[in-house]
């Protein structure tokens, strides 16, 4: 079969594209500065992000590089399969604000460590603010990666020189503007990526001969007769149950403990704003999403029609705007892939920002003013970036495989003391931090990442996650339950009475405490069952 590949008609053109949307996200960034004045305003806005705002950076966070790019060549090479992938990483932040992200916000908290100093302690928090950083520094540090390897194929810059240039623009105007820079450039780039997928799409499949090219994420029904002709087996079912199942707790229980999420809940004035803010989230990112899949679709009825398959893969999208649309168009598409780079690094470094600046120094140091806040908060985002535009130069294999298996260790090893937090009061201080070392070590141990021949699973299941969150991820929730069972018994770092009334109030219950509420044992034991046949079913042979 005849190869088709990506040529950029303009490079002045699409350079000029990046330098306007640059230009734009500085000019957002200075005028946030101005508006950052306390704490509250550097990492949460002041608590005044409106919902539409939110839900565009909620879902602008959340897409990435990777939507335009990779995604398009994984969905030809995962076929039927990533839907359910995606379906599962979507889920999250409506499960992350029903689960515990609205009741947390009564707290005014900035980072779900926030809440965990205050529900265990200083040390349980630091823990968890060391896993929480490693994850967000593997998350920057593949998106950086992504960008200098766009502006290196899209420009022909190599690759050392468009990380240096795309790296230091990025962190600049993300240093400068704070999480309200972070949230209205977020928005906006969510504007950005939605119009660059959507309305090209809708021009091709025109001159395809789609009847549905006036609503590209729908439309494209009738292009799946001829795709269907190039991958008869698109839609096959290859895997067994369980591995779809699997996908739960690696990529849905993972995202729900990903700090720049939830921090994004926490902008919101309300917990009344926050829940809307979700709304808004899944109208727009369905949007896009679809938008993507319909991007995926015309790509192989492209190759069904003409008999050329895109290569890189990875530059199905751009491939097709060039051949069917007028450079500008191109060009636009091109800002819009380096829009949804930008708004997924703005937000793991707002979270570095918030779990370094406010929570670990609050910790070593809890008499600090507002201002020294926000100086280390500010130093901690340039750091950030900067770390992560260094290890980009020659990144370790690991970090640059395993973006996704860290949600698989976020899944294990935070997300259980967060949301058993939250919802019961028996849940201890010193069961959380056994479990989140012990269960995040097994993790790490049964991946292939580290130690090849101690592995759960083989091949893909493996290498995302996803076999070892079936082992751990119920084994997290369940030591926790039956240590804090054990240990509240026997003395060890009881639950205090403060604690309790402080669970009761972030419910919304105010000074109406209650002893017995969200204190049974019938659904904690409930869950241990549960979770006992997930991990010895996770145990079995892949």
């Amino acid at each position: 079969m005849e190869t088709y590949e990506f040529v950029l008609p303009s490079m002045a053109m699409g350079l000029g594209v990046v330098i306007v949307l640059f230009a734009i996200f500085y000019y957002v960034g200075y005028r946030s500065a101005k508006m950052t004045s306390s704490a509250e305003d550097l990492y949460a806005a002041g608590y005044s992000i409106g919902p539409v705002t939110n839900g565009l950076a909620m879902a602008a966070t959340w897409a990435s590089l990777a939507t335009f790019m990779g995604v398009i060549a994984l969905i030809y090479a995962l076929k039927a399969p990533f839907v359910y992938l995606w379906i599962q990483w979507a889920l999250s932040i409506p499960l992350l604000t029903l689960l515990y992200g609205s009741y947390l916000r009564r707290m005014k908290a900035f980072t779900p460590a926030s809440f965990i100093k205050v529900r265990y302690g200083n040390e349980a928090a630091i823990i968890i603010i060391v896993w929480m950083c490693l994850a967000m520094v593997m998350y920057a540090l593949g998106q950086m990666i992504g960008l200098g390897m766009a502006f290196e194929v899209l420009f022909g810059i190599d690759y050392n020189y468009a990380l240096i240039i795309v790296g230091i623009a990025t962190v600049g105007f993300i240093t400068m503007g704070g999480m309200y820079g972070a949230s209205y450039n977020a928005a906006f780039q969510m504007v950005v990526m939605t119009l660059a997928i959507v309305l090209p799409m809708g021009a091709i499949m025109k001159t395809m001969g789609s009847s549905g090219w006036w609503f590209p994420p729908l439309g494209y029904g009738d292009l799946v007769p001829g795709m269907m002709a190039a991958i008869p087996d698109f839609f096959d079912m290859r895997y067994d149950y369980r591995w779809y199942f699997a996908l739960i707790p690696a990529f849905t229980m993972g995202p729900i403990a990903l700090p720049h999420l939830a921090m994004r809940i926490f902008t919101s004035p309300s917990v009344k704003s926050a829940r809307w803010s979700v709304v808004w989230f899944i109208l727009f990112l369905g949007l896009l999403f679809s938008g993507t899949y319909t991007a995926g679709f015309v790509g192989n009825a492209f190759r069904a029609e003409t008999g050329m398959q895109i290569q890189p893969a990875d530059m199905t999208i751009f491939a097709l705007n060039v051949y069917y649309n007028p450079a500008i168009v191109a060009a636009f598409v091109i800002g819009g892939a380096v829009a949804a780079g930008l708004s997924t690094i703005g937000g793991n470094l707002m979270a570095i920002s918030g779990l370094i600046g406010a929570d670990f120094l609050g910790i070593i140091r809890p008499k600090m003013e507002s201002k020294q806040k926000m100086t280390y908060g500010y130093a901690a985002l340039g750091v950030g970036g900067l770390a992560a535009i260094l290890l980009a130069f020659n990144p370790p294999a690991f970090l640059v495989t395993s973006i996704l298996w860290a949600f698989g260790l976020l899944a294990t090893a935070v997300a259980p003391s967060i949301l058993l937090g939250v919802w019961w009061k028996q849940s201890n201080k010193a069961a959380v931090i056994v479990s989140s070392l012990f269960c995040g070590a097994i993790y790490i141990v049964i991946s292939p990442h580290v130690l090849g021949n101690i592995v759960v699973g083989s091949g893909l299941v493996a290498a995302l996650g996803m076999s070892g969150a079936m082992v751990t991820v119920p084994l997290g929730y369940a030591s926790i339950i039956i240590l804090s069972l054990l240990f509240n018994k026997m003395g060890i770092t009881p639950v205090d009475l403060e604690t309790k009334k402080m669970v009761d109030r972030i419910h919304g219950w105010g000074s109406d405490y209650d002893e017995a509420r969200y204190n049974g044992t019938i659904m904690p034991i409930g869950v241990v069952v549960i979770s006992a046949a997930i991990f010895i079913w996770g145990l079995q042979p892949w």
